[in-house]
């Protein structure tokens, strides 16, 4: 067995998407076929995919907590891609097209992913010295052109995988960096904080990958807090849509409002949470008031926020103090323990920490 496919009792089975499934299920159900068939189609593909997971889990174990980083030269660090193309099919992984050290290719999709897996991979090791997701050199694997017609992009526990989206609604899944460092992201979850996909913590799940796959991108564009636009999923939806993008960290709610797909759902403040029981409790909801606090918390500090306020976030991810069912204050009172820890009692990081969760209602436990 595969030094990074250990298995361990306590990590949980991961499926994440980057498209919530209140957005598809509002497409489903549109009057006109070419809006509904794809969104179906996909609704039931990641049922599908999620209830493999399950099986594999039960037959298999699951993914475990990271090894011990591995006694390797800090230069000889290096990524490890490798790149396959489902054809329109829906097995995974699909056929190898591009590898570790080969040179581009003439799929757009092919390089796109490899170049998102690389820059998630830069920023992980450059800023937090952290050795691939797993913090121990695990190989990044992705999957390109999945499905036909399929509207998402998802972290299935072991690789990343990407539809081509339907040419209506969604353009290809590897257009936006920020998607490929979110999803590789719940993979920095499942290998450290291990929080669970349901209610708080899984929102809390869904807004570190938010958070991760903005800094990825600023990092990449080299943009500081003030000139990122804090959109997750830039550039995805196709110009028929009225929306600039799956979610704004600046300004939850705003994202989308089209006659299509409805209105963007996701709150700002704990004064606006959404109740629910439908996606796991309203994680890809809910996580727009961590989300905007960390946004808060980014600009407030100022300077590039992959910095003091990601190596906050990054310090609570990691540092072991959470719990598998961490809810919204719990990450708040983590955080802020973090920031002093790091910077010290009273420091400005300390103090605009305390200020950013205080201003999106969340009052620290």
């Amino acid at each position: 067995m595969n030094a990074h496919r250990a298995h361990s009792p306590q990590t949980r089975p991961v499926f994440c998407t980057i498209v919530p499934p209140h957005l598809l299920d509002q497409l489903s159900r549109h009057s006109d076929d070419v809006f509904s068939l794809p969104a179906r189609r996909t609704l039931e593909r990641d049922a599908t995919q999620r209830t493999r997971r399950q099986i594999a889990t039960v037959r298999h174990g699951l993914l475990a907590a990271a090894p011990a980083t591995p006694d390797v030269d800090p230069a000889d660090r290096k990524p490890q891609r490798t790149i396959s193309d489902a054809e329109g099919k829906e097995q995974l992984p699909g056929k190898t097209v591009r590898e570790e050290g080969e040179e581009p290719v003439q799929d757009a999709s092919v390089n796109r992913a490899y170049a998102g897996l690389g820059a998630t991979f830069e920023l992980y090791l450059s800023v937090y010295d952290r050795y691939s997701i797993d913090g121990a050199g695990l190989p990044l694997d992705a999957t390109v052109h999945y499905g036909e017609k399929y509207g998402n992009a998802f972290w299935d526990g072991e690789r990343m995988v990407f539809g081509d989206g339907d040419g209506e609604v969604f353009r290809d899944f590897t257009l936006p960096v920020d998607v490929i460092g979110h999803e590789l992201t719940h993979g920095v979850t499942q290998y450290s904080a291990n929080l669970e996909y349901l209610g708080q913590s899984g929102a809390l799940n869904e807004s570190v990958s938010d958070v991760f796959g903005s800094l990825i991108k600023q990092h990449s564009l080299g943009q500081s807090a003030q000139e990122a636009d804090w959109l997750i999923g830039s550039g995805l939806f196709t110009d028929q849509v009225e929306g600039e993008a799956l979610r704004s960290m600046k300004a939850p709610g705003t994202a989308y409002d089209d006659d299509v797909l409805g209105k963007d759902p996701q709150p700002a403040t704990m004064e606006d949470y959404v109740n629910t029981g439908a996606d796991n409790g309203g994680v890809h909801i809910n996580s727009g008031i961590p989300n905007h606090a960390f946004y808060k918390l980014a600009v407030d500090l100022g300077g590039n926020a992959w910095e003091r306020a990601g190596q906050i976030w990054y310090d609570t991810l990691t540092g072991g103090s959470l719990q598998p069912d961490t809810d919204f204050a719990a990450f708040a009172a983590a955080t802020t323990e973090a920031a002093k820890s790091r910077y010290g009692d009273g420091s400005d990081e300390h103090e605009a920490v305390r200020k950013c969760w205080s201003e999106v209602g969340v009052t620290a436990d």
